[in-house]
């Protein structure tokens, strides 16, 4: 079993930590701050309840001024940048502090955001000053997309995300996301890969209200710059509507689909799957054609849910050429071993082949305990 990750916060950790802190802030009392830290509730606590409960204590021992608080903050970052990377992830409870303790102090906080980002990012910390501030934040993220740092750039794309993972959502822009695009054109050719990858996914986010605003701007991205990394970023910007089998995407990248292609010969090798245990299938693909064709393949399974209904998750198996008068066979696997993010129901399920984003088999087996 890994190591959980809420355990980086170790003796060790904190012996550096408080060090740091004790050096910016010689008030700091380290005997009381560390049992505060590590009191009766820290082993029951996970990583995230870890984050807060650390921003919690330290606002408990730093001066009750929020703006001389946040100058403390700023100088232990300043301190640690020197020996840690950028996203040093262990310190999240910087911003953590800031979303907790900051959101009624405006100008303060999102000088403080600025700096702590450099160090670890605040794509969490600012969302809720977004949806709190709308007609500030917009101006300021739009500026940040203009800053010198790569990070504070990113955090302009990270932080307005209209969906980003384990993050606030934000509905203002789900609903209507013309604020964010200007953010975008600014840095879709970025120097910096994260900061493109970041672009992408922003993009991929919008793409699940707003298909064919994602598509449209793609398309005008990809005449203006026809380089490497423009092509990999409305590639993977496009990546859900690709799985959707949106057509007109599917076309744009050049999967299309001759009647000459074909899926044959689709098999279940284990028509009953034990909980824990892996599905296991086969097929055939023909091109019958006299031409090479793009082909994306893809799988889906119809994972059963609560209710009894079936939902349709799509994994990739691959994207190239397919050469003319040819068969390919596959085999693959599916493991049904129990993960957090999916919860297994036993009974039938489903397995379905795609090709350019058309199903054109589906086989059924069932999930046993």
């Amino acid at each position: 079993m890994p190591e959980p990750l809420k355990n980086m916060y170790n003796e060790s950790f904190f012996e550096g930590f408080i060090t740091i802190f004790k050096n910016v802030y010689p008030n700091l009392n380290i005997e009381k701050f560390r049992a505060d830290i590590l009191d009766n509730t820290w082993e029951d606590l996970e990583l995230k309840q870890r984050m807060q409960h650390i921003a919690v204590v330290m606002y408990k021992h730093l001066p009750s001024d929020y703006g001389k608080a946040t100058s403390i903050i700023i100088d232990m970052v300043k301190q640690l940048k020197v020996s840690e990377e950028s996203m040093s992830f262990e310190y999240m409870f910087f911003p953590e502090f800031i979303e907790q303790f900051g959101l009624d102090n405006y100008e303060i906080s999102i000088n403080a955001i600025e700096e702590i980002t450099k160090f670890t990012s605040c794509e969490f910390t600012v969302r809720p000053f977004l949806i709190k501030y709308p007609k500030r934040m917009i101006p300021q993220m739009l500026e940040w997309s203009k800053h010198d740092n790569a990070m504070v750039r990113r955090l302009a794309s990270e932080g307005s995300r209209p969906r980003l993972p384990w993050g606030m959502g934000l509905p203002a822009f789900k609903k209507d996301p013309d604020p964010v695009i200007p953010i975008l054109e600014n840095l879709k050719s970025d120097p910096s890969e994260s900061v493109r990858r970041s672009v992408a996914n922003n993009l991929n986010d919008i793409s699940k209200d707003h298909p064919e605003l994602v598509l449209k701007l793609v398309k005008k991205w990809s005449k203006e710059f026809k380089t490497a990394e423009m092509k990999w970023l409305v590639k993977h910007a496009c990546r859900t509507l690709l799985k959707q089998g949106h057509k007109d995407t599917l076309n744009f990248f050049g999967f299309k689909l001759p009647k000459q292609v074909a899926v044959n010969k689709l098999e279940v090798l284990t028509p009953k799957v034990k909980m824990g245990d892996e599905l296991r299938f086969q097929f055939e693909v023909s091109n019958k054609s006299t031409s090479n064709i793009m082909l994306r393949l893809e799988y889906g399974i119809y994972f059963k849910k609560a209710n009894g209904s079936l939902s349709r998750k799509v994994f990739k198996i691959s994207e190239k050429k397919f050469p003319e008068n040819s068969k390919l066979n596959i085999v693959r696997r599916q493991s049904f071993k129990p993960i957090t993010t999916r919860k297994h129901y036993t009974g039938i399920h489903e397995v379905s082949i795609i090709l350019n984003g058309v199903e054109l088999k589906k086989a059924e087996f069932e999930l046993e305990t």
